[in-house]
């Protein structure tokens, strides 16, 4: 398949003599990069920037559509390419120069290039969104049939699941708490970042310039979190740091005391050296997991006089994700550089957003690397390592530790501190003044306001609160961004989602899972037909669902089930239990066996259908044997109801809302 860049290339799984004539491949490149630092060779006095712009695919019912391959054939442009799931796209923007009007041209390349998807994307009946973690991804959604059919990502998922042995485990614990184990690496495909470039003019400050980033990571994060929430949970600020991490950790559990490095981290210590002592450092720590087609012999080629692409170098570096990356590559002048990937932004809430977030860096890295001096003298590596997390968890509400000993909220840090030194680095760094003015203005007003991504997110899901499913405020969460996206206006401005937004028309409902309630009272086969009666009437409802040890869902109980149950026995019995012509009847006594479910995939028309046919008034929600949720007759009422609604507002929609339906 020709539908990835290069650097994504692979042919497969290392065993044995593979495994070693890589690695003789991957030493030669080591051995070149030292050669050509010390001769000179690599870039200096050059600094350029660029970017990565990951995004979501959804169909008109706002849920995941695996529709890449389909869409990058359309779209015929090299500037795209596959991320790991069906439903993600990558869009590449190219090298700018850092001073004057890169900042600039950076942003209205990314507008051009998200718009030719946006226009592309209506022949297909989807749509893009740019946003850290999709609401309205579902378990289902990450199965393996979703993962791109490319090499790479099959070998990369196969090699990583047997190394870890089992499935990987995901524990997030924010406002609410998110367990799962998965089988596979596609808990990875819920990810979408924007990843920020920075060629470093001097290669010799190489690390100097890395440890910087790494200080920064924190109040950057904190500054533009944009992914407070996975499955419908409440987790972190940015939920993406946690989420990264634990879905590729291929460490195997164990009891032993023996420290392994995660593959997702923000490392272990200050940089002691530069680039070539990175790459050395990922050499010892991480065992390559895929191979090439043809292994460069990269000290011939500079014997030729010639430049080596270090292809075996940069495979393996891409499979370790630091969220600060050293990287090596060829300008178009066919010079060698090194640069710094700055991964741990997430894509969104806007375009603008994001290049004042990619402003706000570029201007600190440049400031900090001209004015302060032995990093490591002035804050611990452990410190900053804190910060990060603390960042991630709470945004701007994180108290941060920053040089010199000194506690500050990273409110206060950016505002007072952050922001002037930013400014006067995109001064030093020659970019134009009106430029800088605005970038750095749009943090600004989002800080101060403290209207980040989450913040929207969350005020947003609070306000709908106690209106339509957790599915349908989902979807018009996600039908929202799209519609604020499209104004062009950064997260500070944005008001919040409402439910009304689900302006589809029918649509919006296409699949149980918007309207399907995930709180779900369930009990035991060995529990009475008394608790079930009592859970009944205390809680309005007419099916309990019942579940083995395991949570499998074995049988269902109704109140009329229930209701004939109780008007069998003896009348003077009914309100005086356990004597012994009353036995305690368990649920398996009463409980129908043979269930018709359905999953949070099934289309609404077939549910409905489902229960007409069968004439049921409810349906459990399954996956994987699991109970999820359960759907009634009573909830296709509220979507008829929700449609009527639509119809009526339809033509009385918001200026925001209307640019969301233009093509």
């Amino acid at each position: 398949m020709d539908d990835t860049r290069d650097h994504k290339t692979t042919t497969g799984e290392l065993l044995g003599e593979e495994r070693r004539l890589f690695m003789r491949a991957l030493m030669g490149d080591l051995r070149a990069l030292e050669r050509m630092l010390e001769a000179g060779i690599i870039e200096r006095g050059v600094a350029r920037i660029g970017a990565e712009q990951e995004m979501f695919l959804v169909d008109k019912g706002f849920h995941a559509a695996p529709a890449a391959l389909k869409l990058l054939r359309s779209l015929d442009d090299p500037h795209f390419t596959t991320e790991l799931g069906l439903f993600n796209l990558e869009l590449n923007a190219d090298p700018q120069p850092f001073a004057g009007k890169g900042l600039a041209q950076l942003e209205a390349q990314l507008n051009e290039l998200y718009a030719k998807v946006q226009r592309t994307a209506v022949e297909h009946d989807v749509q893009p969104v740019m946003t850290g973690i999709l609401p309205t991804l579902g378990k289902t959604d990450l199965r393996l049939s979703n993962m791109v059919p490319n090499p790479r990502y099959m070998t990369l998922n196969r090699v990583m699941t047997a190394e870890r042995g089992e499935g990987y485990d995901i524990a997030i614990r924010g406002l609410d708490e998110f367990v799962a184990k998965h089988d596979s690496l596609m808990f990875e495909a819920c990810n979408a970042s924007f990843q920020v470039h920075l060629q470093v003019a001097e290669p010799s400050q190489f690390g100097h310039a890395y440890d910087l980033s790494q200080l920064l990571l924190a109040p950057i994060l904190a500054a533009g979190t944009n992914s407070p929430t996975l499955f419908g949970k409440r987790l972190w600020a940015e939920t993406r740091i946690a989420l990264f991490e634990q879905s590729c950790d291929i460490r195997r559990p164990q009891v032993h005391g023996r420290e392994r490095p995660a593959r997702v981290s923000f490392g272990k210590a200050w940089t002691n050296g530069g680039a070539l002592d990175i790459f050395k450092d990922n050499v010892a720590r991480f065992r390559p997991l895929v191979g090439l087609d043809h292994e460069e012999d990269a000290n011939a080629v500079l014997d030729r006089g010639e430049i080596p692409q270090l292809k075996a170098l940069r495979l393996h570096n891409s499979t370790i994700y630091r969220w600060n990356r050293a990287c090596y590559g060829i300008s178009e002048n066919g010079k060698p550089h090194l640069r710094i990937e700055l991964r741990v932004l997430p894509a969104g809430p806007s375009v603008i957003d994001e290049v004042s977030n990619a402003a706000l860096w570029l201007g600190l890295m440049s400031e900090l690397t001209a004015t302060v001096e032995n990093l490591p003298a002035r804050i611990d590596f452990e410190q900053a390592h804190a910060n990060f997390y603390a960042a991630a968890r709470d945004g701007l509400g994180a108290t941060l530790t920053w040089l010199d000993g000194e506690e500050v909220g990273a409110q206060s840090l950016l505002l007072d501190n952050l922001l002037p030194l930013a400014e006067r680095g995109l001064a030093r760094a020659g970019v134009d003044g009106a430029d800088a003015k605005k970038y750095l203005s749009v943090v600004e007003r989002r800080v101060r306001s403290r209207n980040t991504g989450s913040r929207w997110t969350l005020s947003s899901l609070s306000s709908m609160n106690g209106r339509g499913s957790r599915g349908e405020r989902l979807s018009a969460l996600v039908a929202a961004t799209m519609a604020r996206q499209r104004t062009g206006r950064p997260v500070a401005e944005w008001a919040p989602a409402k439910l009304d937004e689900l302006y589809a028309g029918h649509r919006a409902y296409d699949r149980v899972s918007h309207c399907m309630r995930s709180e779900v009272l369930a009990v035991r086969v060995d529990d009475s037909v008394e608790l079930v009666r009592d859970l009944m009437k205390w809680k309005g409802t007419r099916h309990v669902p019942v579940e083995d040890d395991r949570g499998k869902l074995v049988g269902l109980v109704t109140s009329r089930v229930v209701h004939l149950h109780f008007a069998s026995l003896p009348k003077a019995n009914t309100l005086r239990l356990n004597t012994a012509c009353d036995p305690l009847v368990p649920v398996a006594d009463i409980m129908r066996r043979e269930l018709f479910t359905v999953t949070p995939d099934t289309l609404t028309a077939d549910a409905i259908a489902m229960m007409r046919l069968h004439r049921i008034g409810c349906l459990p929600v399954v996956q994987e044997g699991q109970l999820v949720a359960l759907v009634t007759e009573d909830d296709f009422l509220n979507i008829a109801a929700a449609l009527a609604d639509d119809r009526k507002v339809h033509n009385e929609l918001p200026e925001e809302h209307a640019l969301s339906q233009a093509p």
